[in-house]
């Protein structure tokens, strides 16, 4: 079992959340189609992509939607 709980990410999948982290605005959450921007101009993810890995991060508890946004569940980069 990992020590935070939470499942080992692809390196890909590890990759776009550091992305997300680097980018994460002030207000600590993101709109899905921030987050797509965010993954096509760091990771050159497009669309179908980018929504497989934000469903990947969400299925694996890295990340937690609140109200239609995104927030990262005590992201440390690994």
């Amino acid at each position: 079992m990992v020590p935070n709980g939470k499942s080992p990410l692809s390196p890909l999948a590890q990759d776009a959340l550091d992305a997300l982290a680097r980018r994460l605005p002030e207000e600590r959450e993101l709109t899905y189609e921030h987050a797509y921007s965010i993954l096509d101009d760091e990771e050159d993810l497009g669309r179908p992509s980018a929504e497989d890995i934000i469903e990947r991060l969400h299925d694996k508890g890295h990340i937690y939607e609140v109200e239609g946004k995104i927030r990262l569940t005590d992201y440390s980069s690994e």
